[in-house]
């Protein structure tokens, strides 16, 4: 399709087009390195798939909720959770409404919903994990650069 090509183009994105009607798209992140979009072109309608999280740790009724919550305020997607748990974004648009403008507005939420809310999923439902792995750097000397937005949950309070 035509317009779904033109569109990453012109948004710059890395793609591949591994078969007719099949899409493969990766958004880069700033929290989340990367989201990698799949758009499929149906009969009808072009349905959008995007990985964002596996299936949290811990308190995952705390993250199903917040899910849910989030799910009201986004535009043209919803988070799904898959039967393992793992936490997706999915989305459906009719053929007719897809245009250059329509797509970039989902590619847009897609990349909100994933990579704005990837730090605040891996805090409701990887804080141990999260606090594991600063112990474990820390005690080899390694860097825990890129766990500096979990710093309130790693420092323990000074009395």
């Amino acid at each position: 399709m035509e317009c779904i090509e033109s569109t990453l183009r012109g948004a710059e994105l890395a793609w591949e087009n591994p078969e007719p009607g099949s899409y493969v798209v990766q958004l880069p992140g700033t929290r989340k390195l990367s989201t990698t979009l799949s758009l499929l072109v149906g009969r009808h309608a072009l349905s959008l798939n995007a990985f964002v999280l596996r299936r949290p740790d811990e308190n995952e009724a705390g993250v199903h909720r917040w899910l849910l919550e989030r799910n009201l305020k986004l535009y043209g997607v919803g988070y799904a959770v898959d039967r393992l748990g793992d936490v997706y974004l999915v989305g459906k648009l009719p053929l007719e409404a897809v245009t250059e403008d329509e797509l970039d507005r989902l590619l847009g939420s897609v990349l909100e919903a994933a990579d704005g809310s990837f730090n605040t999923l891996l805090e409701l439902g990887f804080a141990e994990a999260i606090r594991k792995e600063y112990a474990w750097r820390v005690s080899r000397g390694e860097s825990t650069r890129n766990l500096d937005a979990f710093t309130h949950l790693t420092q323990r309070p000074t009395s």
